[in-house]
């Protein structure tokens, strides 16, 4: 544990849901995990205890990816974890593989309606369509990534072959959704949930506040341990996200202390304002290394590790090269650096004059 991590708290310490179970972390609200097949190797799921026009059963949070392994874990919690009832509605906070990858499954197996904002929703039907790549793979994506810096020709062969990454993990999404904006309330079992709008991450995000229970989940807005991933991609090369990111943040300032958080990734914990100051603090201290390593004219590639220490495979790069991109436009559209596209074709930054 970091010593960030230990200025929170975790009311279950190291208790995890094991494959194809549950845990109750509020009456009415379990947890359950699926397998990722990425360094960030789980996403937690949200089962939420709820009645719907008199019939008794349960609102799912987020899918997981679409995979055979996934189906199979499924398939245990319906068997074993739901007391019999159905499956009501899926949530889905948005439209990254790990939330929405295993949406049409759910709403065809159980004849049930997703609820998303309509950004992110047609975001997934656009990608999940796409045979060109995009974000992390493809040749948009390879050019994109070559113009912030990344020369390794392997690198991007790789990135040209993954052309079928969104596709792969998303091969559909269901034919209609319900559409969730800010501010939408769903009675879940006579209980009221909020979903609360954040951008810079995904499109048009959805976290869901129950205040009578004080539980916020905070898919990735909100993590424990890691800091959620803020980048500039192939399909927005002009994005400025992390201050919409930063500004997103305030909507939760009027939550209590004593919120239990339920994030997408970690372990539930306490200390939402805690861990928010910690965020703000954090990328105010990546803008700062940044701008002074721009007193001589950097890359995005040139400026990774500084942001990142750790030894990164290319799945992690590309997310990285993203993060490093935002901060550096981040900066750039606060009119303290220069961007200029090279004679050799790379974008490099430097401190205005």
């Amino acid at each position: 544990m970091n010593h960030l991590e230990q200025q929170l708290q975790y009311p279950f310490n190291d208790a995890l849901p094991g494959a194809g179970v549950t845990l109750e972390v509020a009456p009415g609200v379990r947890w359950l995990r699926m397998p990722l097949p990425f360094a960030l190797d789980h996403i937690n799921l949200w089962l939420l205890r709820d009645k719907i026009d008199g019939k008794e059963g349960w609102t799912i949070v987020d899918c997981g990816i679409s995979s055979d392994q996934t189906k199979t874990l499924w398939d245990d919690i319906f068997r074993t974890q739901l007391e019999g009832l159905p499956v009501l509605r899926l949530l889905v906070t948005h439209m990254h593989p790990d939330h929405i990858g295993l949406a049409y499954w759910l709403c065809e197996r159980w004849n049930i309606a997703m609820h998303i904002s309509m950004t992110d929703y047609m975001t997934a039907q656009a990608w999940s369509a796409r045979t060109d790549g995009g974000a992390t793979g493809g040749e948009r994506a390879a050019q994109h990534l070559m113009s912030h810096g990344m020369v390794d020709p392997d690198s991007i062969q790789q990135i040209r072959e993954r052309s079928s990454h969104y596709p792969g993990l998303v091969p559909r999404v269901p034919p209609a959704f319900v559409r969730m904006m800010n501010g939408t309330t769903f009675r879940i079992n006579g209980h009221l949930w909020t979903a609360i709008a954040g951008y810079g991450h995904a499109p048009e995000h959805m976290s869901l506040y129950c205040d009578d229970k004080k539980v916020l989940i905070s898919g990735d807005m909100v993590l424990p341990r890691i800091s959620t991933n803020i980048s500039v991609f192939d399909y927005e090369p002009m994005g400025n996200p992390l201050p919409l990111y930063l500004n997103s943040l305030h909507a939760y300032d009027h939550l209590p202390d004593e919120t239990l958080v339920l994030p997408s990734h970690g372990r539930p914990f306490k200390g939402l304002h805690v861990r928010i100051a910690q965020q703000h603090t954090h990328h105010a201290d990546r803008l700062a290394e940044v701008y002074t390593a721009c007193a001589v004219p950097q890359s995005t590639t040139d400026i990774l590790p500084l942001m990142f220490k750790r030894k990164l495979d290319l799945h992690q790069t590309t997310f990285a090269m993203g993060e490093a991109a935002a901060h550096l436009h981040a900066l750039y559209y606060e009119n303290k650096l220069n961007r200029e596209l090279c004679a050799d074709g790379i974008i490099r930054f430097t401190q205005k004059a």
